[in-house]
């Protein structure tokens, strides 16, 4: 019976790793595409292509937010479902260094 519970618990950590690969990877990539329309680099609004990338990398869009004196910096935060009862959380921002 032990082993079967931490052959479990070996899992679930398991499933939560990926998971927040995942997540992070989807706000990576969202607050890239974001920056590139903030900048003009690509077309539509920073959020809504933040929301299209993650969602179609299993995420969902829970914060975004242009920032920068000159509005070329994007903050995202994305959620992924898990078959846990918490889900995974990535945060991302994109954009020039900032200055100091």
């Amino acid at each position: 019976m032990a082993v079967l519970l931490l052959l479990v618990g070996v899992l679930c950590l398991g499933q939560a790793a990926t998971a927040a690969g995942k997540a992070a990877t989807a706000a990576d990539l969202a607050a890239l595409a974001a920056a590139d329309a903030a900048r003009g680099l690509a077309e539509g609004d920073p959020c809504q292509v933040a929301a299209d990338l993650a969602a179609r990398h299993g995420a969902t869009l829970t914060t975004c937010k242009v920032l920068g004196a000159w509005a070329d910096t994007v903050q995202v935060e994305v959620t992924v479902r898990t078959g846990l009862p918490w889900p995974a959380h990535g945060l991302a921002r994109a954009g020039p260094p900032p200055e100091r």
